[in-house]
């Protein structure tokens, strides 16, 4: 294969991303209805052909550049940084009583929506919890929503939390993890279907590197560097 070749064979594969396996099912609905439509009335078709790609750019699963030195915490996952707080853990994690700080990154339907795992270690703890389905952007939605909870510890013995919350829209949270796994910083863990909210607790006495406000890339925006604690970051809208 000659070189121009090679160059036109990587830009094809730059613009057509991937789709996560659990989307293709999704895809293949909207698609036949796309078509059930499209036999009922034309213009009804071309609706359906809008949802069809609206439904595969969701579903997109980019490869992603993860920064790897030992304490970096990336992003577990893409929107903005909603809200950043000191608060006590939820129980089912067992991070203890002590308050710890968490920031929240905000899914619209429109970002990607694989979670990624923000920091080497194992799984030490898995917990599901059925709940309600109130708009991912409410603080309440940490503890009344539909949740999966994962607790992770890193090879230096550091607990750290992660939460994947079901929104007003999504109601399927996938999450591939088992007990025990071990897991390496930036790897793809699940997804959240149609609109979510992400949790992390950081470790204790860990300042993050983001603020609210902030759009994170989830496998690359660096949510805190346990080897670097520098004050908390204040921003400024432009």
């Amino acid at each position: 294969m000659s070189s121009e070749d090679n160059h036109l064979l990587e830009t094809i594969k730059s613009v057509i991303v991937p789709i996560h396996p659990s989307g293709w099912m999704f895809v293949a609905i909207f698609a036949l209805v796309s078509l059930a439509l499209s036999l009922i009335w034309a213009p009804f078709g071309w609706l359906g052909l809008i949802a069809t790609s609206w439904c595969v750019y969701f579903f997109r699963d980019p490869d992603r550049i993860t920064p790897m030195r030992e304490g970096l915490i990336v992003s577990p996952a893409d929107g903005v940084v909603q809200k950043i707080i000191k608060c006590v853990p939820p129980a089912e994690l067992d991070l203890g009583k002590d308050e710890r700080t968490r920031v929240s990154i905000f899914l619209n339907v429109f970002n990607v929506h694989v979670n990624r795992i923000p920091m080497e270690g194992s799984v030490s703890k898995l917990h599901y919890n059925p709940g309600k389905f109130f708009n991912a952007a409410l603080d309440k939605a940490s503890e009344e929503n539909e949740r999966m909870s994962v607790k992770v510890t890193t090879p230096d013995g550091v607990h750290y939390g992660v939460v994947q919350i079901a929104g007003l829209v999504a109601r399927r949270i996938l999450c591939d993890l088992k007990e025990g796994q071990s897991v390496k910083c930036g790897e793809r863990f699940g997804i959240i279907r149609f609109g979510s909210r992400v949790d992390v607790y950081l470790p204790k006495d860990t300042t993050p590197t983001v603020i609210e406000g902030q759009v994170s890339v989830g496998g690359e925006t660096i949510l805190a560097d346990l080897k670097n604690q520098a004050p908390q970051l204040v921003g400024t809208k432009h």
